[in-house]
């Protein structure tokens, strides 16, 4: 088939029979002179779905349009140019629930707001939540939206970027009163190793600890607390020989047994407290403590992180460099534990919810398995391992006091 123009400048078309065909209109079926070919996918194009040039006969169209699928028309586009189809494919990236148009400009602007979004779905997936990566998160997401702003000049983006800048503030405030850090630049800038929500956790540890402690001594209470710790969460934890000599350098065995016989901890079968002795970090011995299997009633709940956080705080506390050059016993680590737990920011001792400095001598005195009256000596030993400082006594039933700088890091933040 041929196309041309007669010679009067009509556009005639060659049939399969040499003919022609008059009466074809410029510009839908000419090739020459100047017509532009008709695609089966334009609006009103006839025989849309098959690909031809003119309508040559109606028989022969019909024909073709019969045998031929036709095309699925293109799906319309939503508001902002992207097709109902693709975004239900997931082919667009998002952040805050806005599409990120893929010929988005500056290049730079596209890739940050496609990162972005993938961040901050990474950030929700997180087994605990993290404020300063959150408040790092808000300060991207305010710069981001502010150039999104003025590149397409929609003020709702201007909008919401102002709303991530106020909140990565609040944020990083939350997190600094959680790690009790001075926002106002007045006192020490400590980095601590709790925030304030973990020092809640710690205090309910410490109390369950004091109150359902299976066994008298200061040996066993402190054995009870580093294993309660290991087993808070799942009723089981590792230990390992080198965890009880650091603990109780001289009464591990002993004390092991005892919890064993009393049943407040049960050994894997086939192992003896000789074993357990024996473990090394490579292959600890998994214990078990019945009262924390999660199908009993719980005492605390926390998270695994949180679980770790708090154990490896005790760890510091009891494993103090100071507190074993003194050769501290277990009441002397109890006393610091107790301390550091019920201290503010600032390193003053303080219970929880009490008015006024210092601590009830009874109390801490019930923790630490000690008298009330020999808490002192205990209190002049944490002075001089320079873990208290030295204004710190126990008149009038009370324990006030002061965690020296250098253990400023480890306080609970009551």
């Amino acid at each position: 088939m041929n196309a041309g123009t007669g010679d009067r400048g009509e556009v005639f078309v060659d049939g399969t029979d040499k003919g022609r065909t008059d009466r074809v209109r410029r510009g839908l079926g000419a090739v020459g002179g100047g017509g532009t070919v008709m695609f089966s996918d334009a609006p009103g194009a006839p025989g849309a779905g098959v690909p031809t040039a003119a309508p040559v006969c109606r028989a022969g169209a019909a024909a073709r349009a019969a045998s031929v699928p036709q095309a699925r028309p293109a799906p319309r586009p939503r508001p902002g140019g992207i097709p109902a189809e693709s975004r239900k494919a997931g082919r667009w990236a998002k952040v805050a629930q806005r599409i990120v148009p893929d010929d988005l400009q500056p290049e730079v602007l596209r890739v940050e707001l496609t990162e972005l979004g993938d961040a901050f779905r990474a950030y929700q997936r997180r087994p605990e939540p993290d404020l300063a990566v959150l408040a790092d998160l808000l300060d991207r997401k305010a710069r981001a939206f502010a150039l999104w702003a003025d590149v397409t000049d929609d003020a709702s983006l201007r909008e919401e970027a102002d709303r991530a800048a106020a909140a990565a503030g609040t944020t990083r405030g939350m997190d600094a009163n959680r790690r009790g850090v001075p926002v106002d630049g007045e006192g020490p800038v400590v980095d601590r190793l709790l925030t304030r929500g973990q020092g809640v956790h710690l205090r309910n540890v410490l109390e369950h600890v004091r109150v359902a402690a299976p066994l008298p001594g200061a040996e066993a209470r402190l054995a009870v607390l580093m294993l309660t710790l290991r087993a808070a969460r799942a009723g089981t934890g590792n230990v390992t020989g080198q965890d009880l000599g650091g603990w109780l350098p001289a009464d591990g065995e002993r004390v092991v047994q005892q919890l064993v016989d009393v049943g407040w901890l049960l050994l894997p079968e086939d192992v003896g407290v000789d074993d357990v002795l024996m473990a090394r970090p490579e292959e600890p011995t998994q214990v078990t403590v019945p009262t924390l299997i999660p199908t009993q009633p719980r005492p605390f709940f926390f998270g695994k992180v949180t679980r770790a956080r708090l154990s490896g705080w005790a760890q510091k506390v009891v494993g103090d460099r100071k507190l074993r050059k003194k050769k501290a016993g277990a009441a002397t680590r109890l006393l610091a534990v107790y301390t550091a737990a019920h201290s503010r920011p600032d390193g003053r001792l303080a219970g929880a919810g009490e008015e006024g400095d210092g601590l009830a001598l009874d109390r801490v005195a019930s923790f630490c398995a000690v008298r009330p009256e020999d808490v002192a000596e205990h209190v002049g030993l944490l002075v001089a391992a320079g873990w208290l400082m030295e204004e710190a006594d126990t008149t009038g039933g009370r324990l006030r006091g002061r965690l020296a700088e250098r253990v400023l890091p480890l306080s609970g933040l009551v």
